[in-house]
């Protein structure tokens, strides 16, 4: 039995942290959104009781340091049904190490994918809570949208889905580890935060204009040395007709909203001949489950 599902790429809208918890782990307040940008990820099951992993990057783990392998996993240890061989093939179109959770996205796929062929029967909610073993944007990656995001990333508030609109995504040549940018947030220095309220009300009327102007991340503000280029890549996609433009995550991606498809290619071919990874895509308003 056999399977594709995709695995679409997120973007935040907004990311503001409040506190440290005592666990180390941060609370958030991020306003979510999905991209239709995607890896696809093909899932067989046979007998046995291997989980087999390739990708078409040489460069991935295919050992169960692959969040993927570890989702197949985690599926059947956490259900406790009888294991089978599972064989995974990811082909990738998301960046990696980019901001746009794509190992958290194949994660996501791999559990609904299972659910689907092992007829388990799962809800999102279940699903949500499997993914938060693995990762804190994977409970999202579920069932995708535009959402509210608090705590870690798991407890989700739907939202308004923001209006369809014309994505540009660039990577710039270097990756940014996650545990860098949280070790220099002070949560009592951040002197900025995004409106999220006021975005929550702009998804609200449907004003895709005042969503894009209230767009912030506050790990921009504790980039440094070659990191800061991704403020060249927020100026250029201003310049060329965003409505609005920040890191997503902890990046170092950085993107843009765009009302008028031309304007958006013109920004993509652009950024594409400096940045080889430099995608055109737009939002998807359906959730995955």
């Amino acid at each position: 039995m056999e399977i594709r599902v995709q695995a679409y790429g997120k973007l935040n809208l907004s990311l503001d942290i409040l506190r440290r918890q005592l666990s180390g782990y941060h609370d958030m307040r991020m306003v979510m959104e999905t991209v239709e940008l995607c890896d696809d990820v093909q899932i067989s099951i046979a007998e046995g009781d291997r989980v087999r992993l390739s990708t078409n990057l040489h460069y991935l783990p295919v050992d169960d340091s692959n969040i993927a392998a570890e989702a197949a996993e985690t599926f059947f240890q956490e259900l406790g049904i009888p294991r089978k061989q599972v064989t995974i093939h990811i082909h990738k179109r998301l960046p990696v190490s980019a901001g746009v959770a794509g190992g958290s996205a194949n994660a996501a796929a791999v559990f609904r994918g299972l659910n689907q062929l092992m007829g388990t029967g799962l809800s999102a909610e279940e699903m949500r809570r499997l993914g938060l073993l693995l990762g804190s944007d994977v409970p999202y990656c579920i069932s995708g949208g535009t959402a509210l995001a608090e705590g870690r990333g798991e407890v989700l508030t739907p939202l308004c889905p923001l209006p369809l609109c014309h994505i540009v995504i660039c990577k710039p040549r270097f990756s940014i580890r996650t545990a860098d940018l949280f070790g220099r947030i002070d949560c009592t220095k951040i002197r900025h935060r995004p409106d999220t309220a006021g975005m929550v009300d702009a998804l609200k009327s449907e004003n895709l204009g005042q969503v894009a102007v209230r767009m912030y991340n506050v790990f921009e503000d504790v980039l440094d040395g070659k990191q800061k280029e991704v403020f060249a890549i927020k100026t250029a996609l201003l310049d060329a007709g965003a409505l609005g433009a920040m890191m997503s995550g902890t990046g170092p991606s950085a993107f843009g909203l765009f009302d008028d498809e031309q304007a958006a290619r013109g920004a993509y071919e652009r950024l594409r001949a400096v940045y080889p990874e430099t995608y055109l895509t737009r939002n998807r308003r359906e959730l995955l489950v």
